[in-house]
């Protein structure tokens, strides 16, 4: 995930919280069931890099990546999750979060190969700022985070109509340098624009995402992603687009006017939206192909063709 203001060096600046969070941890009280004492009692300690950031109230998608002291990308099947108001106060939610694979081609990968990333969903019902403990491997390895819930978020929330923005295609824009900066280009994701969707009633599915100049550990392939599930629905309803982030593509020059009308505070973003032009679903940072499949199938009822 890259937020669109300000680049951050998200692993580095996570290493020194969780450094000055051990320090400063009290021990809890013996068989006191918080948060603090879970987290303390782990073997190992690591940093959690979030690759989202943007919460509202109800069903939280989170996503995570797990680093250790020395750099490395930790994985596991699955990570516990626990959710505290705070760090003296024991969890009053749970779950759990799935290692994704979002590879383009979803091949399997090694276990520390980048490409994967942690994805869960938690019910959080109110506004506020929440603790997240990750743990894996049992209870041997853990890591702590926050989640800051808002009545509303930044970006587009599910029921909210999609802005009508009239973003460039192939039809429109002869420069097919200036409609993406994947390599090859996209054609198919360039073809029809959302304002067009919008009006012709299409369900579709749009990805805010720059392929060249996404960069943090966090952003992944979300274009080729998009691109190898359109494959999938090819001759269904469902449209795909593809819409680059920054004013001429080039960064220094800021989000360009498509990304502001969403209001999108950080990038990538993929959209579903039904035929009655509101969001059904939204996903911050990377997917994996499964994961957006699934959403297709849920949000818009829309199955894969067969064969």
């Amino acid at each position: 995930m890259r937020r669109l203001a300000t680049v951050a060096l998200l692993a580095t600046l996570a290493a020194l919280a969780a450094a000055g969070l051990a320090a400063a941890i009290s021990v809890a009280r013996a068989g006191d069931p918080t948060v603090e004492k879970r987290w303390t009692a782990a073997k190992t300690h690591v940093t959690l890099v979030l690759g989202t950031s943007d919460y509202s109230a109800g069903d939280v998608r989170v996503s995570f990546l797990v680093i250790a002291g020395d750099g490395r990308l930790l994985t596991s099947p699955r990570a516990r999750l626990s959710v505290s108001k705070g760090l003296k106060e024991p969890a009053f939610t749970t779950g759990s979060a799935v290692l994704e694979n979002t590879s383009p081609s979803g091949a399997r990968l090694a276990a520390d190969e980048a490409g994967q990333i942690f994805v869960g969903h938690i019910r959080l019902t109110a506004p506020g700022t929440y603790w997240l403990l990750a743990e894996l491997d049992g209870k041997s390895v853990a890591g702590l985070g926050n989640v800051i819930v808002r009545a509303h978020p930044e970006a587009p929330a599910v029921g909210d109509r999609a802005p009508a923005s009239r973003t460039p295609t192939l039809a429109t824009t002869k420069d097919i340098g200036k409609l993406t900066t994947r390599v090859p280009p996209d054609r198919e994701l360039l073809q029809v624009s959302i304002a067009d969707a919008l009006r012709r009633k299409q369900p579709f599915v749009v990805v805010f995402a720059t392929p060249k100049f996404c960069s943090s550990r966090t952003c992944g392939p979300v274009v080729d992603v998009v691109d190898g599930v359109r494959k999938r629905w090819a001759g269904t309803a469902v449209r795909f687009i593809h819409v680059e982030i920054y004013t001429d593509n080039v960064p220094s020059k800021g989000p360009n006017k498509w990304v502001l009308e969403w209001k999108l505070p950080t990038e990538p973003w993929t959209f579903l939206v039904g035929k009655d032009g509101r969001v059904k679903a939204r996903i911050e940072g990377s997917l994996s192909q499964g994961e957006l499949a699934s959403a297709i199938e849920r949000s818009l009822g829309v199955a894969a063709p067969r064969g």
